[in-house]
């Protein structure tokens, strides 16, 4: 069940949609009146000034994009400039494809380190192991490269060369590698079975989202078979958002029907409404989707429309709280713009601006003493980073004074995973919990409470 509509986003913090271009007739324009053009005047002589008697000469294209951001950021922290090169970086994110070599990077020592190379990729042919150190790209040390430069240097034209330079666990001298270009298509899903329970980690919403959930759920009801698969955990905890067209997508895959999200302007007329169409990919399995507070705007889509819809469990702990949306304005040659133009609603009507989903069933995920003890705090209030600490985030209908977002940690071990581990005990029936499978029958009364409350219900469960 492949859904697309129309190219849109809806990222932690860089969330966008190319659903509608809307330009002003240049009467509307001029109704700003002529004090408007006279501040212009004056942003067109200090633009001169600078250039004439600036200490140093400037660049006149830097000062021009800076003003042009520093007018958007002041609207929102979403709202931005986007040059030629950052426009095509951005699409290429978004299509999760580009020319390159296929492996997953970090930075350690001043150097790159190999997380893990994709499968069949030209990493995974010439043999790049997880652990190996790149120390040299085409014969240029990484040394003094930022990990994001290092990355640019490896990606090129599909087809051409590029020569690694490996330093290796065990080996007694570094290693070259010299690999052709290949299309990479960047992994959005990872899956896994743990015992009869379907694991579904979804690390963001690209174009190639809803393909690699559904090979996903098809490869778990093969490796266990339908009778003995107990249920689905979709794992959204650290996915930042992306393609709302996927989210809708991800969402429809579970629900017979039903409205998804709705997305509000500024003008009435402007309301769009997505519904899911009936077929349930999992043929009615139980559900649980893990939350925390790196689960954003896409994200917090899905989660909202399972929850409203009474399809899934929501487990973890309160979501970033980015309910906004933005469109992509192409730009030509000159890049593009990037504006905050309306404010998504779950089916129930709530606005997760600035508040964020709160789940059904809290689970908190302390961070280990030995990592506090290397970041030098006592207390993880100061890594709670929601929409409403955002300054100058637009303020949510339903945000409150507690805010929105939480710890975003996530052990890498999966042994260590609180929230995992209880989601996998009510699977299993280890563990109960009254919104534990949840009743689609109380959906409709709790959007009609909801509406008339404007206020959200309390988790069914804590845990620390």
């Amino acid at each position: 069940m492949i859904r697309k509509l129309s190219i849109l986003f809806a990222g932690a913090l860089m969330g966008a949609t190319a659903m509608t271009v809307v330009s002003q007739s240049p009467g509307v324009a001029n109704a700003a009146g002529s004090d408007t053009y006279r501040q212009l005047a004056i942003f067109g002589d200090v633009f001169e000034r600078v250039r004439d008697q600036y200490v140093t000469k400037p660049d006149d294209q830097q000062l021009v994009e800076n003003a042009i951001n520093g007018m958007l950021t002041s609207l929102d922290p979403h709202s931005s400039y986007m040059n030629a090169k950052e426009a095509a970086e951005m699409r290429t994110e978004t299509r999760g494809e580009f020319g390159g070599l296929g492996i997953e990077v970090t930075m350690q020592d001043d150097l790159v380190k190999v997380v893990s190379p994709f499968e069949g990729t030209p990493a995974d042919k010439a043999g790049i192991l997880s652990g190996d150190l790149i120390a040299e790209i085409n014969g240029e040390d990484v040394r003094g490269l930022t990990l994001s430069q290092a990355v640019d240097k490896m990606k090129g034209d599909i087809g051409s060369k590029v020569t690694l330079t490996l330093i290796r666990k065990g080996a007694t001298k570094p290693i070259k590698v010299t690999m052709t270009r290949d299309e990479i298509k960047v992994p959005s899903v990872r899956h896994s079975v743990e015992g009869d329970v379907g694991y579904i980690k979804l690390l963001k919403f690209n174009e190639q989202t809803t393909v690699g959930m559904e090979e996903a759920i098809a490869d778990i009801k093969q490796k266990v078979g339908e009778d003995k698969l107990k249920g689905y955990i979709v794992d959204l905890r650290r996915n930042p958002g992306g393609l709302l067209d996927e989210a809708v997508s991800v969402s429809d895959a579970f629900l017979n029907g039903g409205e998804v999200v709705s997305t509000r302007g500024r003008n009435p007329d402007e309301t769009r409404r997505y519904n899911a169409r009936a077929g349930d990919d999992i043929d009615g399995k139980p559900l649980i989707v893990l939350v925390n507070g790196g689960s954003a705007s896409a994200s917090e889509i899905v989660a909202g429309a399972l929850q409203d819809q009474r399809r899934a469990t929501i487990l973890g702990t309160r979501s970033f709280g980015k309910g906004s949306v933005q469109t992509i304005i192409p730009l030509g040659q000159n890049g593009a713009l990037r504006l905050t133009t309306a404010l998504y609603y779950t089916p129930s009507g709530k606005s997760i601006q600035g508040h964020g989903i709160d789940p059904d069933i809290v689970v908190k995920q302390p961070l280990p003493e030995d990592i506090k003890k290397q970041m030098g705090i006592d207390s993880t209030a100061d890594l709670v980073r929601g929409e409403s600490s955002l300054r100058g985030h637009i303020q949510g209908v339903d945000e409150t004074a507690q805010g929105s977002g939480s710890l975003d940690y996530v052990p890498p071990e999966k042994k260590d995973d609180l929230q995992l581990q209880y989601a996998i005990d009510l699977m299993d029936g280890k563990k109960t919990d009254p919104a534990f499978p949840p009743k689609p029958e109380a959906a409709a009364t709790a959007a009609s409470n909801t509406a008339k409350s404007g206020t959200s219900a309390e988790p069914a469960h804590t845990t620390n």
